[in-house]
């Protein structure tokens, strides 16, 4: 790994107690809604980010969710530790990604939409899976903030976003990171995952999001569903005919069905 990288990521600051706190609840099968709102509600800053983000039109929600107790009840425990998390990488990092010809609104808003994209099709397939799926989601981009970091302070940004601007298929900007930065996106994101002690379905998941065949058997559909997603949405394109029509495949491949996806994607596309 590449040593400057890895050093910062071990400086990374830990998560904090109210999301620590969330980690718990959400491992504990015997925990309630109850106890999550007592938690979150301690916390004015993070119940107010929830409850914006819960708020999204991508979520398709008619009527405005004005309580933690609601939003929980709607959107399961998973999805709202993936805001929680959300909103702790918004303070652990001052966010430039542009090495990578995008803003820091632009980079929340791509997350976002994987995120409600995930959530609209995975609560048809198989909801269970949202406990890894939502938070993952929400999270498979963070990793291009440390490295957006080390190609500005190796003066390389320019020629990275140069070279950016040649890409054809979102699959290859692995190969992009690793030519000058020896490690991918994905290998920084699980990084940063493993030093916040998170499980390792979360942490493989993400890891092998771009070669879910190579992934252990246990993570394969979680890696397989996070590629479709990032596929469909990613830095070039959100949810266009382009990104659209490259994420048919996968599903064949994967063995997901073509309606439950593309009624989502157009769900979430009519809020956007």
């Amino acid at each position: 790994m590449n040593d400057s990288i890895y050093k910062k990521i071990k400086t990374l600051p830990p998560l904090d107690d109210t999301v620590i706190q969330i980690q718990r609840l959400c491992a504990d099968e015997n925990s309630s809604i109850g106890d999550l709102t007592k938690i979150i509600e301690k916390d004015p800053m993070l119940t107010a980010n929830i409850l914006r983000s819960a708020n999204s039109p991508l979520y398709g929600f008619s009527k405005e969710i004005t309580t933690i107790a609601r939003a929980i009840s709607l959107f399961g425990m998973a999805t709202i530790r993936g805001f929680a998390l959300s909103s702790a990488i918004k303070k652990s990092f001052s966010v430039n990604l542009e090495p990578y010809g995008i803003t820091s609104q632009d980079f929340l808003n791509i997350s976002m939409i994987q995120n409600a994209l995930m959530y609209n099709w995975y609560s048809k397939v198989k909801p269970k899976n949202l406990e890894i799926l939502s938070p993952a989601s929400f999270m498979l981009e963070i990793g291009k903030i440390v490295l957006s970091h080390e190609l500005n302070e190796n003066k390389e940004a320019d020629e990275f976003k140069s070279r950016l601007a040649n890409i054809v298929y979102p699959s290859d900007l692995g190969l992009l990171e690793t030519e000058f930065l020896d490690i991918t996106n994905e290998e920084v994101t699980a990084k940063i995952f493993e030093e916040w002690n998170l499980e390792n379905e979360l942490v493989n998941s993400i890891l092998y999001s771009n070669d879910p065949d190579d992934a252990p058997e246990h993570v394969k559909e979680y890696a397989k569903a996070l590629k479709v997603v990032k596929t469909a949405i990613n830095i070039f394109n959100q949810l266009d005919e382009v990104s659209i029509q490259n994420a048919l495949p996968l599903l064949d491949e994967y063995g997901f069905d073509h309606d439950t996806f593309l009624m989502a994607t157009a769900k979430v596309k009519d809020n956007l």
